[in-house]
């Protein structure tokens, strides 16, 4: 029973927290469901995009990344969530450590580390610049 309370909770403070970002203060708005919708996008697409490079290279016979300093194995499916889960935490980290990147697969890797830590720069120009159209066309 406390395990769900404590969860509740956790779920509850983080989509409070998140809610803020769509509340207004005075007559101007924080943020748009708009750029939320364009960030989560553009997220989503670079990722699928990158997971399925990994998985192209894969499935020609070409490694590029090992899977506890494995080759990837198993069916389409199998290598599809390998590549995907590789594809995220190249993206939004710095990785577990459990797969890894080989040959071209290091670069392919970098140049998505580069992407997933330069869009966050791109989200708050996108913002900063929806703000300052706003205050230039309320006055």
């Amino acid at each position: 029973m406390t395990f769900y309370a404590l969860f509740i909770a956790s779920i509850f403070c983080m989509v409070m927290s998140i809610r803020t970002l769509f509340l207004t203060t005075g007559d101007k708005k924080r943020f748009s469901l708009e750029t939320l919708g364009w960030a989560v996008n553009l997220y989503a697409t670079i990722l699928i995009g990158f997971a399925l490079i990994y998985l192209l290279f894969e499935l020609q016979n070409h490694s590029v990344i090992l899977d506890n300093g494995k080759r990837v194995e198993g069916d389409f499916f199998q290598q599809l969530q390998t590549s995907f889960y590789f594809s995220a935490m190249t993206m939004f980290s710095v990785g577990y450590g459990d797969i890894s990147p080989i040959g071209m697969g290091r670069m392919v890797a970098t140049i998505q580390a580069f992407i997933g830590y330069a869009l966050p720069v791109a989200f708050v120009i996108r913002t900063v610049s929806e703000l300052d159209q706003y205050e230039r066309n309320k006055k």
